[in-house]
Order: structure tokens, then sequence, then C-alpha cells
């Protein structure tokens, strides 16, 4: 079956697994409280803190009512905190606790770890090229959910 394309599926595939050594290599680390998925909205937060729940939905791609989830979880754990905008009371910021900024360095570690182990023996150019095509495949997936968004 030539017609029938694996990207997908392969995608599914990395990811799982990608997850499940990510989750391993937190817990050598010693980071228990964590797994991937709130440490992708802990790495947005280190990139820019205090940021509208609205701009974090979009920074990690998780729709409003898996981010509040998460969130959720994050505050009572103690990793960030919601607050009302100081100019603007309709608006909620997320911002980092002093825990989660203690924790910024060793999960880079954790995250440079598990990018070599990602990429393994690929060349510098090979990963470029790579990332350039996921890039592209992702914008294809957002302008099609903004379409889906958009007509519903």
């Amino acid at each position: 079956m030539k017609d029938l394309r694996e990207g997908g599926f392969l995608i599914a595939k990395i990811h799982q697994i990608t997850n499940r050594i990510f989750k391993q290599m937190l817990k050598e680390y010693g980071i228990k409280e964590l797994n991937p998925g709130q440490g992708r909205i802990l790495f947005a937060l280190w990139q820019n803190d205090g940021i509208p729940i609205r701009e974090l939905s979009a920074k990690t791609q998780l729709t409003k009512s898996t981010l509040t989830t998460m969130l959720d979880r994050l505050e009572n754990t103690g990793f960030l905190k919601r607050e009302y905008d100081k100019d603007d009371t309709r608006l909620k910021r997320v911002t980092l606790s002093k825990k989660s900024i203690e924790l910024q360095q060793k999960y880079a570690d954790v995250s440079k770890k598990m990018t070599e182990v990602f990429y393994g023996s690929l060349t510098e150019e090979e990963i470029d090229e790579f990332e350039d095509f996921l890039r592209r495949i992702l914008e294809n997936l957002i302008k099609t959910g903004d379409l889906k968004n958009k007509s519903t």
C-alpha cells in the first residue's frame, strides 16, 4: 500500500516512547512531581514568566480546559500562581513560584540529555532539515485547526 503514509502514526509512536523515556529521566534527576506535559507549561513560563493564560495556551498548544486542569495541579503542588493583572482585572496571569525557578536548571539538564537521546546519530544538517519539516507540519495542522474553529 504505497498510498498509505505513516507520518502521523510514526509521530504518535515517537511521542509515546519519548514521554516514557523523559518521565524516567525526570525520576532519575529527582523530579518526581512533574510529568512532561506539565514541564511544557513550565518551559513556556521559564521563557516568558507572567503571561496571560490565553498566551500560555497558544504557546503550549493546549486547549483552555486541558491547560486549566494542568494549571490547577501545578498550582496545588506549588509550582506556579495565577493572579489577576494589576491593570486589567479581567486578565489572569500565570507566574512561576520560587520552587519552579529553582527547578529550571535541573529540568534543562534533563531536556538536554533527552535531546541527545532523541537525535542520536543525526547530523546538524539533518536535525535542521527535520525541524524545518516539523514546523511546516505544525503550521499545516494549526491552519486546519483554525479553519475548523472558525466554522463552528
